[in-house]
């Protein structure tokens, strides 16, 4: 997809009309929803203007050109895709051009230890420059070489007909000298970077890669062609995961992993679609199924893709799948990335925290030719021959998440298709402890017998607190002991934006104890780490975690606090809307309310491996955990593990 598909000649005529700006402004608003900036506009009178004028004057004024062409399942575009054939082999070729109009740039930050202008952060393997500050914009910019040899590396993985050797990139800083830009020429990148002063020796590049023969059939096949994960990004995947020992499956978790692989060959052998649901609680190892489904697949040569409702949990994947091949990190996607997927586009879509998939993958910033008319079930289902989804129906949060097993079924019927059910019983979690898991379902009332007093299991460990200083004070010392650890509440505090000078607010306040929420955003503050590192990064213990950032993780040691958004009163449980900060979820019905807030708590408490610490802000709730639990962390232990009660 892109704004506008044209040969060089005509968006040069459009351009000396006057014309060129409105077309494009006109395409951007209908497919974004809003008008092009400025600086969008200014940059597309000048950089485009200077790119067609110098492809006319090089002879290759009847190649196509694909203007801001949307990278496919990412909203990413590269700002142009030259299309023509080769001319010595006749076959289609294409480049990537990324357009600047900087004059001038400077490495972002200086390390004296290497010499090259930046840290050893920004340098993989401490070899040559990556960010850059630029007069006039504000942050650190990628190198433009680097940019665009990303955006290569990216369409070679998902566009069928773009292989290595019939795609180029290059960056044009058609407004800059060579002397005005020493940094950037400094080293070399996977991609040409031209000037105003090399513009001769990136015609002649063109050139070499392009002819006007054809390039209109060129334009119409990539356009057309196949999108998914091409054979080589596979064969990169497989060896990445299969060095995972993480991924071993036992019982059950193998069961499931095997009617995957079944279905997948059924739909192969009989032109069968059916859709798989895998059901399992926190710690089922459903996470472990999906990657070692995607792994096994990677390496049988299968087209299949992994996506989840989370961004704090799809980085998380990216970082730790991905860690030692970036662009193994281009398979996990998320759930609204496949509003336009072609349809059975890929063998095997997995969808991890399947609970959290949505009423619709529209929002308010959805560009309107992106906008679906779909439900976001109907579209995953639509996207791969075989759909795989992995969910706990306790674990939905939010209104309108819509991930539950009587939905899938429903959207797949509704299809004429055949549902397949899996149902995990082991549990990884929680020290393994089937029992911890059930006395929390039972406490919450989200199970259909009695909750029963903890009376300890071997395998974990329960504590009630009395201060959430005394909390703290304990999980802090099971880092001292090597283990992980982290604090978590309801939503029942506001939560601040970081002051000016980049500090982290002391949001939730309880009594003279006060602590910030983690971090909202995508870059860390001070020493915090990024929302979606919270649960990851040692540096998360100091702030409080959300359910938006603990959904899905799991470490040694969990802290609860409980706000007074669900207190005990009497014999029952009694939610309070008014105490939530969660805007969305606090204008749910009051059932609703009820529901989602004890789903949220029963998140919270099944995040441990080795034990929980609970606290709840209101003394009559405490109480009745103490009564519930009969352990407080003053209580004494022989050293073996919990006292005897």
């Amino acid at each position: 997809m892109s704004l506008l598909r044209a040969s060089a000649r005509s968006i040069a005529d459009r351009s000396r009309s006057d014309r060129l700006v409105a077309d494009l402004a006109r395409q951007f608003e209908f497919v974004h929803r809003r008008s092009p900036s400025q600086s969008e506009r200014n940059s597309w009178r000048a950089s485009l203007t200077q790119l067609t004028d110098d492809l006319l004057d090089g002879g290759l004024g009847e190649v196509e050109l694909l203007v801001e062409y949307q990278l496919p399942l990412t909203s990413k575009r590269a700002d142009v895709v030259l299309a023509g054939t080769h001319p010595d082999t006749g076959l289609p070729s294409y480049v990537v051009v990324e357009l600047k109009q900087w004059t001038s740039a400077h490495p972002a930050t200086t390390d004296p230890a290497n010499g090259s202008g930046v840290t050893g952060s920004d340098v993989p393997g401490g070899g040559r420059p990556v960010l850059f500050t630029v007069p006039g914009l504000r942050g650190r910019h990628l190198h433009p070489a680097e940019q665009v040899a990303a955006y290569c590396a990216y369409i070679r993985d998902f566009v069928t007909d773009a292989a290595d050797d019939a795609l180029i990139g290059v960056a044009y800083l058609h407004n800059a000298q060579d002397q005005q830009v020493p940094a950037l020429l400094a080293h070399d990148h996977d991609a040409r970077l031209f000037t105003a002063t090399s513009r001769g020796a990136l015609l002649q590049l063109l050139r070499a890669r392009l002819s006007p023969a054809g390039a209109a059939a060129a334009a119409d096949r990539f356009l057309g062609a196949e999108i998914g994960p091409s054979k080589q990004l596979l064969a990169v995947a497989a060896r990445e995961l299969a060095d995972r020992d993480q991924f071993v499956l036992l019982d059950e978790q193998r069961v499931a992993f095997h009617e995957v692989l079944e279905a997948v060959r059924r739909a192969r052998r009989s032109d069968l679609k059916e859709v798989l649901v895998v059901l399992g609680g926190p710690g089922s190892g459903k996470s472990a199924i999906a990657l070692a489904l995607l792994g096994e697949l990677a390496a049988a040569g299968r087209t299949a893709l992994h996506a989840t409702g989370s961004k704090s949990f799809t980085t998380t994947l990216r970082k730790t799948a991905g860690r030692r091949n970036s662009r193994v990190q281009a398979l996990f996607k998320y759930f609204n990335n496949f509003t336009q997927a072609e349809r059975n586009g890929v063998d095997v879509l997995i969808c991890d925290e399947a609970h959290r998939v949505r009423e619709t993958s529209n929002n308010r910033y959805t560009p309107a030719a992106r906008r679906s008319t779909q439900p976001q079930i109907a579209e995953l289902i639509d996207a791969a021959r075989t759909p795989v989804f992995l969910l706990d129906e306790k674990q939905v949060v939010r209104p309108g998440e819509m991930g539950s097993r009587a939905e899938i079924t429903a959207a797949a019927q509704a299809k004429g298709l055949p549902v397949r059910v899996v149902e995990l019983d082991g549990q990884f979690r929680c020290g393994g402890s089937r029992r911890y898991e059930d006395w929390v379902l039972r406490l919450l009332g989200l199970h259909e017998q009695p909750p029963f007093t903890w009376t300890g299991d071997d395998r974990f460990e329960v504590r009630v607190a009395d201060t959430p200083a005394e909390l703290e004070k304990h999980l802090a010392g099971k880092l001292d002991e090597g283990f992980s650890a982290r604090m978590t509440a309801g939503f029942c505090w506001k939560w601040s934006d970081p002051t000016p000078e980049r500090e982290l607010l002391d949001d939730v306040v309880i009594g003279d104890w006060a602590r910030p929420w983690n971090v909202k955003g995508d870059r860390g503050v001070g020493h915090a780490p990024p929302s979606q590192l919270w649960a990851t990064d040692p540096a998360g213990f100091g702030q409080i975690g959300c359910i938006y950032t603990a959904q899905g993780f799991e470490y040694d040691w969990n802290g609860v606090i409980l706000g007074p958004d669900l207190v005990w009163r009497g014999d029952r449980w009694a939610s309070a809307r008014a105490a939530s900060k969660d805007t969305v979820v606090a204008r749910a019905q009051p059932e609703d309310f009820h529901r989602l807030v004890r789903h949220t708590y029963k998140v919270l408490l099944t995040r441990g491996m080795k034990g929980t610490v609970l606290y709840s802000t209101d003394p009559e709730t405490r109480a009745k955990l103490h009564e519930m639990v009969g352990l407080h962390l003053s209580a004494r232990t022989d050293g073996n593990g919990p006292a005897s009660l």
